[in-house]
């Protein structure tokens, strides 16, 4: 694309999409626009020479001016966290298709070109998740459809929404489906955190008071792949700009168990902690990771970031933050 095209960042006061913006203006990008509900002070990356508004995305009005005039859009926003919030919100996650429905048909009035949508690997099957050894979950996997209740349901739904709007009005609709993005510039506690921020919470919090203990959500058997922030955006990025349409996995293929997770954090930390296992807090599916075959296939490429050198940046900026005495936001 030239670079004065417009390109329109739903969700950018965020974590994947502060990232986004900051990527494409290191681009040359000269006409951004980015738009979140949070007031501009609780923004994770906020640029001065991008187009900021603040707008509530679940109104059919406030997406219209997202949209207006922009040839890209992309759509990162949702009412969303960790699965500490999203398995004790589930209708406030589920109101989140109001943000991509209006969002689908204020680009479609703004003949906007190019539609991506992040949907997420909460829409696979709960059934292919049940052991923490499980194959990593390929595309085909969402189908027969049983996904996360409430957030997954939402993705689900909106991935067909972008696939009707492509079909029947033309728009270059695209979806990925994002396996755990982490890094530095996002959530790492409030509740709406995920893994790799909170493991990272946890330790940096142990070796700065001395207390040398950690509590670990569920057994620590489960197991997940991580992606890092870096080649999210990339991927992202890839995914918009091609000829593929249909919803490809974003993730890295390097599964670990949370308990192998925390083994990272503590070596990047220098310090070995006594774990204790909650039982009773939400925890997930007990085995996730991205199958990469296809997007492999169609684009040479993967989330290649190893884990233990993305952790330890996230680690570093989270450690750095505590210590600075700012919370997130």
């Amino acid at each position: 694309m030239n670079k004065d095209t417009l390109i329109s960042v739903a969700g950018a006061g965020g974590f994947i999409g502060g990232a986004l913006i900051a990527d494409l203006r290191k681009q040359g990008f000269t006409r951004l626009r980015a738009a979140d509900q949070k007031p501009f002070n609780e923004w994770y990356q906020k640029f001065d020479d991008v187009e900021n508004l603040q707008l509530d995305l679940a109104g059919r009005e406030a997406c219209q001016k997202a949209c207006d005039g922009a040839h890209t859009v992309y759509n990162l926003a949702a009412d969303m966290g960790g699965m500490g919030f999203i398995e004790n919100n589930k209708a406030l996650c589920m109101l989140s298709v109001l943000i991509n429905t209006h969002m689908l048909m204020a680009a479609k009035q703004a003949g906007t070109e190019r539609f991506f949508y992040a949907s997420s690997a909460c829409v696979y099957n709960a059934d292919k998740q049940k052991t923490y050894d499980v194959p990593a979950l390929k595309e085909a996997d969402a189908y027969p459809a049983m996904p996360e209740d409430g957030y997954g349901w939402e993705k689900l739904f909106s991935e067909r929404m972008c696939r009707h709007f492509r079909e029947d009005f033309g728009i270059k609709t695209r979806t990925a489906r994002y396996h755990n993005v982490y890094g530095p510039y996002g959530t790492w506690d409030g509740g709406r955190e995920k893994a790799p921020a909170a493991i990272c919470r946890k330790v940096a919090q142990a070796k700065l008071s001395g207390v040398h203990n950690i509590e670990i959500w569920g057994t620590g058997d489960q197991t997940r792949s991580f992606m890092y922030i870096d080649d999210c955006v990339y991927g992202t990025q890839m995914l918009t700009n091609s000829d593929y349409v249909e919803p490809i996995n974003i993730g890295s293929a390097e599964m670990v168990s949370i308990n192998q997770l925390v083994d990272i954090a503590e070596d990047i930390a220098g310090i070995k902690l006594k774990r204790a296992y909650n039982l009773g807090a939400p925890k997930g599916v007990n085995g996730r990771s991205s199958d990469n075959t296809l997007i492999k296939n169609e684009f040479h490429w993967e989330p290649s970031t190893r884990l233990r050198d993305g952790l330890e940046i996230t680690y570093r900026w989270i450690f750095d933050e505590m210590t600075q005495g700012r919370a997130s936001l």
